[in-house]
């Protein structure tokens, strides 16, 4: 059974930063892709970052101030949050996928409140 454990959300000043963890554990089978969306309350699920080997997405309001990075070995994703903004409030969901046996997975999701 493959989970996805989040961490490193919490509460910080604008212009701060965070830095979130997921690491999927369970798997024998490598991560093809990894990322990070966001839901804040009354919006729709967002894509904030994702990476797939060398190729890397970022949403268009998180460019230039997030950074996504992985490590493979670990089946671990890292999401490096800097300059955040009242508008990043939002619990971010971890995802994973092994494209070659056609499974998505979801973590719990861990809160970030950007607030002063």
């Amino acid at each position: 059974q493959v989970q996805l454990v989040e961490s490193g959300g919490g509460l910080v000043q604008p212009g701060g930063s965070l830095r979130l963890s997921c690491a999927a554990s369970g798997s024998r089978v490598r991560m093809s892709a990894m990322g990070w969306y966001r839901q804040a309350p009354g919006k729709e699920r967002e894509l904030v970052a994702h990476i797939s080997g060398e190729t890397i997405k970022y949403g268009d309001s998180v460019k230039g101030r997030f950074t996504i990075s992985g490590d493979n070995a670990r089946n671990t994703v890292y999401l490096q949050m800097n300059d955040l903004k009242p508008e990043d409030t939002a619990v971010y969901i971890c995802n994973a996928v092994i494209s070659i046996l056609g499974l998505d997975y979801w973590g719990q999701g861990t809160q970030v409140t950007v607030s002063s």
